[in-house]
């Protein structure tokens, strides 16, 4: 018998009498140390495949020909392998132009988000001020009510724009504004914008965990408020800010509702999607004037690829930065 068994005999000897002589408990509890394992990993396993299993399938419907898509012995891996699929949905949603529009236009609606809801939950954190409860009230407010019940206010106010009926006087008439970002863009630095009043209630619950005594440390060395606020406040304050910026982000990259109230003049990828099945027709028909009948199993091949085409920046922008994300969550779940 060679040593290594020896030692392992051994070891599994006096396990059983360590669990003898503790009247089985030491078996109890490494059964329920093993049971809880197995039911973890389980649990992990289904909830990966639940988020894993559905990019899989679309990236193996997006490599099959047509015909695969009717075939019922295929189910995963295709008969016929093509990459002409990726090269229409490159067409219909005229990939180059709206990806640029949709990445640059979310990189500045998100960085005016989370500049006026940095400062507002600051406010609201440190502050006392006339009916901060109700104005807080009005953030939650922001997070509960959807965005579609104030449809026809928003299409009216920024139709119709005006500023004490200065634009009236001076040129006769009021501005529209809906067919360009500078609506969208004071929506987000007055925090009306897509989310603002959750990004608001994630950065106050974060400023309200620091100490004050380091603002009154900071104080008492000379330091005005926004020079505190600067120094002292922010930079502790930047995983909570970057994960506000993501959230802003991956939503904007995907909105419809705001995209086609105030960016009806630009080329976005999010609008381009929805409307695919709708220029299928004529996509694939030789003549201009008619369009042909696509079937159903090819819109939803072509769609999901589509799908699938938006989702691959923001899981590089995720694979980037997660190290900040998951700091920002572990921050605040242990500040005190």
């Amino acid at each position: 018998m060679s040593k290594d068994n020896t030692v392992f005999i051994g070891e599994n000897k006096n396990f059983w009498v360590r669990n003898r002589r503790s009247e089985g408990y030491l078996l109890k509890r490494r059964v329920k140390q093993i049971t809880i394992s197995v039911v973890r990993a389980l649990l992990m396993f289904g909830l990966c495949f639940m988020i894993i299993q559905p990019m899989v399938t679309r990236f193996a419907m997006s490599l099959m020909k047509e015909q695969d898509l009717y075939d019922s012995t295929i189910i995963l891996l295709p008969r016929h392998v093509t990459l002409e699929n990726f090269k229409i949905v490159y067409d219909l949603t005229d990939m180059p132009t709206s990806m640029l529009n949709t990445l640059w236009i979310s990189i500045v609606v998100s960085i005016c988000q989370v500049v006026a809801a940095t400062l507002v939950s600051y406010g609201f954190a440190r502050f006392e001020f006339p009916l901060k409860k109700f104005w807080f009230a009005c953030v939650v407010m922001l997070i509960i009510i959807p965005p579609q019940t104030i449809q026809t206010a928003l299409y009216v106010t920024f139709s119709n724009f005006d500023v004490f009926g200065i634009f009236q006087a001076t040129t006769g008439s009021a501005l529209n504004l809906r067919s360009s970002l500078l609506p969208y863009i004071m929506m987000s630095l007055t925090c009306m914008g897509l989310k603002n009043g959750l990004f608001i209630y994630m950065l106050r619950q974060y400023f309200k965990s620091v100490p004050e005594s380091l603002e009154e440390a900071a104080y008492v060395d000379g330091c005005g408020t926004m020079h505190t606020f600067v120094k002292i406040m922010l930079p502790d304050a930047v995983p909570t800010i970057a994960s506000c910026f993501l959230f802003s982000f991956v939503w904007q990259w995907t909105d419809l509702f705001y995209t086609r109230n105030f960016l009806s003049g630009y080329n976005m990828l999010s609008v381009r999607m929805s409307t695919m099945a709708s220029r299928m027709g004529r996509y694939f028909s030789s003549d201009a004037t008619q369009a042909v009948v696509v079937p159903n199993g090819r819109q939803l091949q072509l769609i999901s690829i589509a799908v699938l085409m938006c989702c691959i920046p923001l899981i590089i922008l995720y694979c980037f930065t997660q190290r900040t994300f998951v700091e920002s969550l572990a921050m605040t779940g242990s500040k005190e």
